[in-house]
């Protein structure tokens, strides 16, 4: 068996792990929130209860953040395999 990558070796760029680390974080902050508004509706807040505080803010990050953290993961897919098929035409 052999140890060897496939296809020849492509350093990882500053950009890559800057949109995977954001992804990452935007989307364990939209789960989290996400809980949050369950475990709040678990604990008896009303609809108007949700309009005060930080709670907006809460309820407003998993609808935008989880989208927009699955687009960064596609776009970064997307620029990894055209990075690797431009290594792969230069060898």
């Amino acid at each position: 068996m052999s140890t060897q990558n496939s296809g020849p070796e492509v350093p990882v760029r500053r950009l890559d792990r800057i949109l995977a680390f954001t992804a990452l974080i935007l989307a364990a902050l939209s789960v989290i929130c996400f809980f949050a508004i369950i475990i709040g509706s678990a604990a008896g807040m009303t609809q108007q209860s949700f309009t005060e505080g930080v709670w907006p803010i809460l309820v407003a990050v998993p609808p935008y953040g989880l989208p927009i953290a699955f687009a960064m993961i596609i776009a970064l897919l997307i620029m990894s395999f055209v990075r690797k098929g431009r290594a792969a035409k230069r060898s």
